[in-house]
């Protein structure tokens, strides 16, 4: 009894002690739901700029210059045709490239229960590399860290596909990953990286086609040759804005022109990938076609359109055999300038998938380095069948 009457106080604390634990567990749901919402809001922000701008600047174009300020029928009929072909095409790329998503690792890159357990268990670096050998040997995966290990995302547990990098924003692995953009509020990859191209082509050339048709009314406002009206505030400013965003679009457009030619991403073009014998800067680069058709694809009635038409399937990518800087000097065939060179200059040969296998049809430099390197090394087991071991 005198237990039963000691342990009776005990029931109301302890529903106390419950309700207050629910309360700040509450407390705490709701404070990390409203700082998510600030975070999607302040995401759109930018979005909604480039929105507003891209409105703005068809209500001054279309409403003040061609249909109040120009005077003669033909030019106002063909600037309207021509510009919403452009408009229409300018907000079709950007469209596709905000609410394309990035594409995600398959779930054959993804680690079984029983290698996630046991790598949570063991602090070992060793044992860390055995699972991960493991679970990459059937993968095709060729390229490394910094320390030659392989590639592994600790938050989506996960073997990184080659050229696949985590975004921090997004906080999920993106197959070729080429950099987060706040101005579309997505992560261009794989999946859109094609559109963003096209997006920046069309929005420079609808810039670059205002600043043409504007720049005679812009020089007839700003010398008083024509009367004061609400237009000319439009019309100027409209101007002044094209412009500005044709210099930045230009010179952005120019550098990813490049890197398509490169058949790079961004984030290689600040470092290079790591392959099993070394960095490699030009490692993915198959030539100037090649590399323009694993962007846009072989159907060229494609090209210009907002579809998706690339090449592969974001997992797995052909590569060179030989890494050659075109820039340098190049050296006389079958010969290296030193045997460090002559180590790092070759990579085994790949299997490539069926959707990219054609890319190396009209090439017989992959077959016939491939031939010498099983030639030179004849007893030895395929180094891309194989990890190597840990240092």
């Amino acid at each position: 009894m005198g237990c039963g009457k000691m342990a009776a106080p005990a029931g109301p604390a302890a529903s106390s002690s419950i309700s207050l634990s629910r309360s700040s567990s509450s407390s705490r749901s709701r404070a990390g739901g409203v700082r998510r919402s600030c975070q999607w809001l302040i995401y759109w922000v930018p979005v909604l700029f480039i929105g507003s701008i891209v409105a703005w600047s068809y209500y001054a174009y279309v409403g003040q210059l061609c249909l109040i300020t120009m005077t003669n029928i033909g030019e106002k009929v063909v600037c309207l045709l021509a510009y919403h072909l452009f408009f229409t095409m300018f907000v079709w790329s950007y469209w596709k490239t905000i609410f394309t998503s990035p594409m995600n690792p398959s779930k054959e890159y993804h680690l079984t229960y029983a290698d996630k357990e046991l790598l949570d268990r063991e602090t070992r670096s060793e044992i860390h590399q055995e699972v991960l050998r493991r679970a990459a040997k059937d993968l095709p995966v060729y390229t490394r860290t910094m320390s030659g290990a392989i590639r592994y995302c600790d938050r989506c547990q996960l073997v990184k596909p080659d050229r696949c990098h985590h975004c921090s924003v997004c906080d999920k692995c993106i197959l070729k990953m080429d950099h987060h953009c706040p101005w579309v509020n997505n992560c261009v990859g794989f999946s859109n990286y094609k559109f963003f191209l096209l997006f920046l082509a069309y929005s420079l050339l609808y810039c670059l086609f205002i600043v043409a048709t504007d720049l005679q009314y812009f020089i007839k406002f700003w010398t008083n040759g024509l009367p004061d009206t609400q237009a000319k505030f439009h019309i100027m400013f409209l101007f002044f804005a094209a412009a500005m965003f044709s210099v930045s679009l230009s010179s952005l457009f120019g550098y990813h022109c490049w890197l398509v030619t490169k058949n790079k991403s961004t984030l290689e073009a600040f470092r290079a990938p790591v392959f099993r014998h070394g960095t490699d800067k030009n490692g993915f680069s198959l030539g100037f076609d090649k590399n323009l058709r694993q962007v846009f694809g072989d159907e060229k009635k494609y090209w210009l359109l907002p579809v998706f038409s690339s090449l592969g399937d974001g997992c797995s990518f052909p590569t060179c055999l030989v890494n050659q800087d075109p820039e340098q000097a190049s050296t006389p065939s079958g010969h290296s300038s030193s045997n460090k060179n002559e180590n790092s200059h070759h990579f085994p040969a790949k299997p490539l998938r069926d959707s990219q296998s054609h890319l190396l049809t009209d090439s017989q430099s992959w077959t016939e380095t491939s031939a010498s390197i099983e030639n030179n090394k004849s007893g030895m087991t395929n180094p891309a069948l194989t990890m190597e071991n840990e240092t």
